[in-house]
């Protein structure tokens, strides 16, 4: 981080914005290291962006929080997944060409979390997974396929069966297969 500073004040010229500093996982630095980084984002001489998934008002130190702009990404909606999901296989290069239909997506989507990238890799595993078209996506054929993979990892860590199989419970996914059931 120093040598980037170091370099963002060597290279700086009065007409050029401040180059953009992207620390991600910012509450893993020491208090000190955020220390460090007060004298650069206070002479202007780069833009900070720092990414947390813990309270940034507990675990980045006061001075340099009150030099910053606070965003909270929230998760995102049940219509933008839908939308996702069908601008996914409308407009993907590899998703296009295959025939997918989205006939239930409750399982999916609340695994995501309201994660895109989440969502995204999902429909990727359960596509990838139906090798013949057409693929009929349902709340059954995803935890299938998600339980098939998990027991693969199982054999490779123990635990993470155990893990993964409490996130679907904890995300209604189970409770979604024995009401259908």
């Amino acid at each position: 981080v120093r040598d980037v500073i170091d370099r963002a004040k060597s290279n700086r010229f009065f007409s050029q914005a401040s180059p953009i500093l992207f620390i991600d996982e910012i509450h893993r630095f020491s208090k000190s290291q955020q220390d460090s980084l007060l004298g650069a984002v206070e002479q202007g001489t780069v833009t900070l962006i720092g990414a947390t998934t813990e309270n940034p008002s507990f675990e980045v130190i006061r001075p340099l929080l009150s030099r910053c702009q606070l965003y909270t990404l929230k998760s995102l909606e049940k219509d933008d997944l839908l939308e996702l999901l069908q601008r996914a296989i409308t407009t993907d290069t590899v998703l296009k060409e295959r025939k997918i239909e989205l006939k239930e997506t409750t399982a999916m989507l609340r695994f995501s979390g309201g994660d895109a990238r989440k969502l995204l890799n999902i429909l990727e595993l359960v596509i990838d997974s139906e090798a013949t078209d057409p693929v009929l996506i349902t709340d059954t054929l995803f935890v299938g396929i998600f339980l098939k993979s998990e027991n693969v990892l199982r054999a490779q860590r123990v635990g993470v069966f155990c893990m993964d199989s409490f996130q679907i419970c904890s995300h209604g996914v189970l409770e979604i297969m024995v009401r259908k059931s």
